[in-house]
């Protein structure tokens, strides 16, 4: 099972257990929105999308900022 968070070049968001709830939560970090009519996720330049597995949690930047 994978996890997924965005992160930009000043800050980076939790992880989450799936992609639709990351890309919700992107906008709190500045890494982009979730255009809920469409359901289009538009990141914001620089961003980039992590897929890490289990076990993140010996990872010092698994702690959200």
């Amino acid at each position: 099972m994978s996890h997924f968070r965005y992160v930009t070049p000043h800050r980076t968001g939790k992880w989450y257990p799936d992609l639709l709830t990351a890309q919700r939560q992107a906008f709190a970090i500045g890494a982009g929105f979730l255009e809920e009519r469409t359901g289009m996720f538009y990141a914001y330049k620089d961003t980039r999308l992590e897929v890490g597995q289990p076990g993140f949690e010996n990872d010092p930047e698994g702690i959200a900022a």
